[in-house]
């Protein structure tokens, strides 16, 4: 099939290199002069595993190829997936659509043969029906259903996983309101029903709120278990073991029950706060959800108290390492870290920043521009820094020479706020190591 893919950011990106490599071809289109170009000369604007190869192979087969002219994309296509930005909107946290809606003004404006516009972006609950008004009112020869469709798709990529997680889902998603549309989405996701991968086909309205559902949970489990890593810390109990004894409940599961700096990144955050106002505004209180995003904001904000208490509750004059910068390795996403919380109150606080991350160096720039020093790597953010803290879980910080951190280091003092490594060990080797959630 012939699929033109708006937007080329994380999801749209990943999704249509995935896409061509199932067979089909992808225009990918941005209106992004710079990103386009840097793209038709082979470079990869964000930092995803397997996502080079995978765009070039399927660039020399002729499968992919970018552009930003929507002209160019649009009139050929079966499939046109909206993958734009939806980022909180400033003010009110309701999902910021304007670039949804600006993108289909100007497909509508480029059909012509029976096509299906489908929102791959997270979007509220029922932006697909304002998105196939947009298109109506733009063009009133044309009937819903008849001469177009739009269908939700809502994706479930995790960053550093994207690909594999496109390729081999837990399931497929798809919101339609006909059978054309019905048609062409089994026809798009053919190639993983050899996997056997569940398709869950639904009406709009529901695909949207299953996106919001999903993420709202999994940010739940995320607080819960923080929540009960601050029991741990007062009882004398180890939060790790919790996570295991009701994570082996298989009404339970055990994945994100990880107790940590709190949730960031590009869907939690904003995704959470989303829901809540729709729900608000659709006079359905989200009361959980709603203590989900308070407890979190508190939680990142409070892992500088953290830091400040094991440096003997001073920071004036002391230098930082801070190790991981990103909100989870794999990535070079900045969006929503818990770095972007807790080093401007350490910075507050008088300490100065060595920082190090292994893929969010530039983002990382542009956040915390000269405030803080780039190391050139883990050990060289330690050299002369009276603690060390750990942010980030990022493998090449799972296996540190310990003994030459201790040298490094003017204190041996370890603040890890991702578990990584064990009270016991950090002991034995004479540091006064600070975790999460553990006696």
């Amino acid at each position: 099939m012939r699929v033109a893919m708006i937007g080329t950011g994380y999801v749209g990106l990943v999704s249509g290199a995935c896409f061509s490599d199932f067979g089909h071809s992808v225009i990918c289109v941005d209106k992004d002069k710079d990103k386009i170009n840097r793209l038709q000369n082979g470079e990869i604007p964000i930092y995803e595993p397997g996502l080079n190869e995978l765009v070039e192979e399927n660039v020399k087969a002729d499968r992919l190829s970018f552009t930003t002219d929507l002209a160019a994309a649009v009139p050929n296509a079966d499939a046109i997936f909206i993958a734009v930005g939806t980022p909180s909107r400033r003010g009110d946290g309701f999902a910021d659509l304007s670039y949804v809606y600006a993108a289909a003004e100007e497909i509508a404006g480029l059909l012509q043969d029976y096509t299906i516009i489908v929102t791959k972006s997270t979007v509220p609950v029922g932006t697909g029906a304002e998105v196939e008004e947009i298109i109506t009112r733009e063009r009133p020869e044309f009937k819903a259903g008849v001469d177009f469709s739009v269908a939700s798709n809502p994706e479930f990529l995790r960053e550093g996983a994207a690909i594999e997680d496109f390729k081999r889902p837990d399931r497929v998603v798809a919101g339609v309101e006909d059978e054309k549309a019905h048609d062409v989405m089994r026809e798009l996701y053919r190639p993983l029903f050899i996997n056997e991968t569940p398709m869950v086909i639904t009406n709009r309205v529901t695909s949207e709120l299953i996106k919001y559902a999903a993420n709202a949970f999994l940010a739940t489990k995320i607080t819960f278990i923080n929540e009960m890593a601050d029991l741990c810390e007062k009882v004398g109990a180890n939060v790790q073991e919790v996570a295991k004894g009701i994570g082996l409940d298989g009404r339970i599961g055990g994945k994100f029950l990880h107790a940590g700096p709190g949730y960031g990144g590009s869907c939690f955050p904003k995704d959470t706060l989303a829901l809540v106002r729709t729900a608000q505004l659709h006079k359905a209180p989200t009361r959980i959800v709603e203590a989900v995003v308070e407890i979190n904001e508190r939680r990142k904000k409070a892992m500088a108290d953290r830091i400040k208490n094991a440096a003997g509750g001073n920071l004036k004059g002391k230098t930082v390492a801070v190790l991981g910068l990103t909100f989870k390795p794999n990535t070079d996403d900045m969006r929503d870290s818990p770095s972007l919380d807790i080093i401007p109150a350490l910075i507050k606080d008088g300490a100065e920043i060595r920082g190090h991350d292994p893929a969010g160096m530039d983002e990382a720039r542009k956040h915390f521009k000269d405030t803080i020093q780039y190391c050139d790597g883990p050990y060289h953010a330690l050299e002369g820094a009276d603690l060390a803290v750990i942010i980030t879980e990022w493998d090449a910080y799972r296996a540190l020479d310990l003994d030459r951190l201790k040298e490094l280091l003017s204190e041996p003092i370890i603040v890890d706020l991702r578990n990584i490594y064990t009270p016991d060990f950090m002991a034995e080797k004479g540091f006064k190591y600070y975790s999460i959630g553990r006696p």
